[in-house]
């Protein structure tokens, strides 16, 4: 990781799990990676279905804002809270967005990604673990920590009967960023 914070941006809208897989991010960094982080987030006026975003600052110091005004990582869940968001986006930065929900963007100066985690999740049963297809995929492509240590940090937080359909979905987003060999310097 470099030396100056690294701020991740996930984006998408109400309902969609986009502030869960920040907290298990930030959970498992500090946690399992040894790192500092910060988390924090925001709804639009309508709680499912509005716009959502939260973002997680880690660093390997202390970290003196819980507000970045860029961000080194993107991920965008519907088309909304992309066009929102994407001009913080820094040049030079990786993006990772939803093929099913987000038109593809011009990726002139940045790494795109495009993850079919909703199409993913929904045939694991569930559209809802779509959140987690991308956390998997996002641990395999910056490795900030260890497949296993998501892995339990989400069995920590996801409620029983959601548990199997979650970590497989955290599995398959781990498989995509394999097969594409995606590498998100962090």
């Amino acid at each position: 990781m470099s030396a100056r914070p690294l701020s991740i941006q996930l984006c998408g809208f109400g309902g969609q799990g986009v502030v869960l897989a920040s907290v298990i991010l930030g959970t498992t960094v500090v946690t399992k990676a040894g790192l500092e982080a910060c988390q924090t987030q925001s709804y639009g006026s309508e709680a499912r279905g509005g716009e959502c975003q939260a973002q997680v600052i880690v660093s390997h110091d202390p970290i003196d804002s819980p507000h970045a005004e860029q961000s080194d990582l993107l991920v965008a869940m519907s088309q909304q809270a992309f066009e929102k968001y994407m001009p913080r986006l820094r040049p030079g930065g990786s993006l990772v967005f939803d093929p099913e929900l987000v038109s593809a963007p011009a990726t002139d100066g940045i790494t795109a990604y495009a993850v079919p985690a909703t199409q993913t999740a929904g045939e694991l049963g569930t559209t809802l673990a779509a959140n987690m297809v991308m956390l998997g995929f996002l641990q395999s492509a910056t490795q900030l920590f260890s497949e296993a240590d998501v892995l339990e940090v989400i069995s920590e937080n996801v409620p029983a009967r959601f548990l199997d359909v979650n970590l497989a979905a955290a599995r398959q987003g781990m498989e995509f960023a394999r097969r594409m060999h995606a590498c998100i310097k962090v």
